[in-house]
């Protein structure tokens, strides 16, 4: 599955390991990720695409952090 900007991701390595978040921009072999909490939209986390697992799911971008949370929230319980 290719990773394309509003893909819901899987960590596959560092402290955010197994943790789902929001692909908000791509950049040669880098993803900018998002989760509402810890790396909110207005400051995206910088992370290698090798360390990330794309799901089949793609999202439009939420407006705010809060509706981000609840989005990855839900679907962490689903999968």
């Amino acid at each position: 599955m290719d990773i394309v900007k509003g893909s819901i991701v899987k960590s596959k390595a560092g402290h955010d390991k197994d943790k789902f978040s929001v692909v908000v921009s791509l950049e040669n072999s880098y993803a900018y990720i998002c989760d509402g909490k810890h790396h909110k939209t207005e400051n995206p986390k910088k992370k290698n695409l090798k360390h990330i697992t794309a799901t089949k799911t793609v999202i439009e971008l939420p407006q705010t952090n809060k509706q981000l949370r609840k989005l990855l929230n839900s679907f962490s319980t689903v999968d």
